[in-house]
C-alpha cells in the first residue's frame, strides 16, 4: 500500500477501464449486418485507433488549434471510410458511428472495482476524451465516477503536464495526493514526473492480436495490480 495514501484516484479510460476495440468491432459488425454493408470493420477500428496519437500530436505541436477528441475522431473516420471503400453511409450514419466511442463497454472487473474504490476515494477519469464523451460513456457503461476530467477542461492532451497537474488543482489537492491508475506504462511515467502516485494493471487484450506492449509493469509503480478489483483490495477498499 503506497504511503501516503491518495485522496483521489483518476483513471485512464480507453483500454484501461473500457474495451474500445471489442466494443467498436462488435457494434460496427452488427451495424453492417443491419444495413447490409459488408466491410472490414475490425480493420477500420484498428486503423481508427492508430490515428489517435498522430491526430492529437497535430494539436500538441500547434499544427491545428485545440480540437476535441470527438472532432479528431470524426476527421479520422471520414478519411478511413474512403480508404476502406465503405459506401452507402449517410451523415446520420457517420455521426452514429463516431459516437460509438461514447458507448464503449467496460472490462468485467471495472464497475465492481470502481464501486469499491468509490467508498474510500474520490474517483474519476483522466482521459483524452472530452467531457461529454466521458459523461455519456459513464451513463452507458455504469461507471460510478464522482467527477469527470476530460481533456477539454485543460485544453491539453496527455501526457502534457497540464492534465495531471490540472486534476490536483481542480480538486485542491497536492499532486502526491492524487493517484493515476492505468494499463499504460507511458501514461504512468508522465504522471509520476508530475508528482502523482501511480497504479498499474494490465489489459493484455486491449489491442487484440496487435498488442505489443504493456503486458506487465515496466517500473516499480506505487501499486501493481491484476485488475481494478485487485487494486481496490490492495488499497483497502
Amino acid at each position: 500500500m503506497p504511503s501516503p495514501q491518495p485522496s483521489a484516484i483518476v483513471f485512464d479510460v480507453f483500454g484501461s477501464v473500457v474495451d474500445w476495440r471489442g466494443s467498436l468491432i462488435t457494434e460496427l459488425t452488427e451495424f453492417g449486418h443491419r444495413r447490409g454493408i459488408d466491410a472490414n470493420w475490425a480493420g477500420l477500428v484498428d486503423a481508427w485507433r492508430a490515428a489517435y496519437q498522430p491526430s492529437m500530436q497535430r494539436v500538441r505541436s500547434g499544427e491545428i488549434p485545440w480540437t476535441r477528441l470527438d472532432d479528431l475522431h470524426r476527421a479520422s473516420l471520414d478519411r478511413l471510410v474512403t480508404e476502406f471503400r465503405i459506401s452507402g453511409l449517410t451523415e446520420d450514419d457517420l455521426r452514429h458511428i463516431n459516437r460509438g466511442w461514447h458507448r464503449l463497454k467496460p472490462w468485467p472487473d471495472s464497475v465492481a472495482g470502481l464501486a469499491r474504490l468509490k467508498q474510500r476515494f474520490i474517483i474519476g477519469p483522466l482521459s483524452n476524451g472530452n467531457v461529454s464523451l466521458l459523461t455519456n460513456m459513464a451513463k452507458h457503461a455504469g461507471l460510478p465516477w464522482d467527477v469527470v476530467f476530460g481533456s477539454d477542461l485543460f485544453g491539453h492532451y496527455k501526457p502534457d503536464p497540464e492534465t495531471y497537474l490540472g486534476v490536483a488543482r481542480l480538486l485542491d489537492l497536492r499532486p502526491d495526493q492524487v493517484m493515476l491508475a492505468a494499463a499504460h506504462n507511458g501514461d504512468l511515467a508522465a504522471a509520476r514526473r508530475c508528482g502523482l502516485l501511480t497504479a498499474f494493471f494490465p489489459r493484455p487484450a486491449e489491442y487484440g492480436p496487435h498488442q505489443v506492449r504493456d503486458f506487465k509493469a515496466d517500473a516499480e509503480w506505487d501499486v501493481i495490480a491484476r485488475d481494478i478489483e485487485d487494486l481496490a483490495a490492495q488499497l483497502g477498499a
